[in-house]
């Protein structure tokens, strides 16, 4: 059992981008639409969507917004089909890099994803190409300010959760499990009295990248930066760390 959290290097990168309302709306609003379209409308039935709605509303997005993300996917508003889809590609001094989309456009968000890549010292490789570096997990996150880490801690391993991780905002912790115990976790956390905000798969890298001169410090976390802040994107996972000493010089 850890609470070391592997992004939190780049966490300042991240907290600045989704810094924006718009692309907050954005992501939970796409996350929703996918929720109900996979699982249906019903939260009490869709653990998924409840966990969205649960964060959005986290992040005081308008019930309008909600209410009109759900009915997208269940297809009781018409609009162009949302997809999930997933790239593959490398950064500066090999870094490994996956982003998960959801998209409207598969052609124009393949084209200027690649576009990023290349004009920051990188490429887009074939599927497959780095996901072979990376293990894949559950995470399930709730809000509580009034958890310190001994507290964090026991719930975890209560609710049987391998690890967790501070998240990105105050109060914020993730659970991370075995992909397969997603629900098992969510779920014991919901009977802990404790509120879900989000529930999905994540990449986690199985031999990080330790970056430990300021020239690529900056050049990697440029290229993460554009693809996190990407309209369609949803997540970003990499195999990058950076120094502390490197870290500090930023």
């Amino acid at each position: 059992m850890s609470g070391h959290n592997k992004w939190s290097k780049i966490k300042f990168t991240k907290a600045a981008a989704d810094a924006k309302k718009g692309k907050i709306f954005a992501r939970y609003s796409h996350e929703i639409t996918l929720a109900a379209k996979s699982g249906g409308g019903d939260i009490d039935t869709n653990p998924r969507l409840r966990a969205a709605i649960e964060g959005a509303k986290a992040a005081s997005m308008p019930k309008d917004n909600i209410d009109r993300a759900i009915k997208k996917g269940t297809g009781e508003l018409s609009g162009a089909s949302i997809q999930e889809m997933t790239y593959e590609g490398y950064g500066p001094a090999g870094t490994a890099l996956i982003v998960e989309v959801a998209t409207d456009n598969t052609n124009r968000c393949s084209s200027e994803l690649r576009t990023i890549f290349s004009r920051n010292g990188g490429n887009m490789g074939t599927p497959g190409s780095v996901a072979y570096q990376f293990d894949r997990k559950g995470q399930v996150s709730i809000v509580d300010e009034t958890l310190d880490e001994d507290a964090v801690m026991e719930l975890a391993m209560d609710c049987g959760a391998d690890e967790y991780t501070p998240g990105e905002n105050d109060g914020e912790w993730n659970f991370i499990c075995g992909p397969t115990d997603l629900q098992a976790v969510s779920e014991a956390l919901s009977a802990a009295g404790k509120n879900v905000t989000g529930m999905k798969l994540i990449s986690v890298a199985q031999n990080p990248t330790m970056i430990e001169d300021v020239e690529t410090a900056h050049k990697v976390m440029r290229l993460y930066e554009l693809l996190d802040d990407y309209d369609d994107t949803m997540n970003v996972f990499t195999n990058f760390e950076i120094a502390e000493s490197v870290l500090e010089q930023l």
